[in-house]
């Protein structure tokens, strides 16, 4: 079973496609609630977070303290690599073991294709190595910069400087949308209309997601 990893900045619309393949029977795993889950259940990870920060980040019910971790973060940024060093590989063999489950376990659905295949949703393949290994391939989902920052704006009921905060947090996503970087992707998926129009790109993917070997294709 193959993975395609799917990326995007905030306000592109990864969740959407992310929906939309599931919708059709492909297995996704949500990085972010995943990793959420590992905080919270997962308490040899916590302990091995404490370690590599240095100090306690649990609350008296040992629960992950995630104002002290955010704000400890916030002030050193050197303590977001030791973080990452502990939590990343933690995620990745979660998806390994998650990826076995569902190679046991799916019944194929050809709306999806001839090839079987898992769906991982991450914000950060295209920056870091380690799990840029487990994709077979990779769609970014992008849009131009202020229709990200307009989207994400009425989605969160949020004001604009309020998201340009957090999407700054992601420069790399940024510099896609602007043009000024050209990402490392098999796919860029272009979403900048409406959700019908998304789906209609999503079946053009599944026609060739498996049969193309160059690098890159915009859709």
């Amino acid at each position: 079973m193959r993975t395609l990893v799917i990326t995007g900045g905030i306000g592109s619309g990864k969740s959407s496609v992310c929906a939309l393949l599931e919708g059709r029977g492909v297995p996704v795993y949500d990085s972010d609630s995943r990793t959420k889950a590992l905080y919270d259940n997962d308490r040899e990870l916590l302990e091995r977070i404490g370690s590599a920060m240095g100090c306690r980040i649990t609350d008296d019910e040992g629960l992950l303290d995630r104002k002290l971790l955010a704000s400890m973060i916030f002030s050193d940024g050197r303590l977001l690599d030791k973080l990452e060093s502990v939590v990343h590989p933690a995620v990745l063999d979660d998806f390994i073991q998650w990826k076995l489950l569902q190679e046991r376990e799916i019944c194929w659905n050809d709306a999806a294709g001839e090839v079987p295949f898992v769906v991982m949703e991450s914000a950060i393949i295209l920056e870091k190595p380690l799990f840029r290994n487990v994709a077979d391939k990779v769609l970014l989902v992008d849009a131009p910069y202020q229709v990200r920052l307009a989207r994400a704006s009425k989605r969160d009921g949020a004001a604009p400087e309020e998201v340009e905060r957090r999407m700054a947090r992601q420069p790399l996503l940024n510099a896609f949308s602007l043009g000024l970087e050209r990402p490392d992707a098999d796919f860029v998926l272009t979403n900048d209309g409406e959700y019908g129009a998304l789906d209609a790109k999503v079946d053009s993917l599944l026609h060739i997601l498996w049969k193309n070997e160059n690098k890159c294709i915009y859709i």
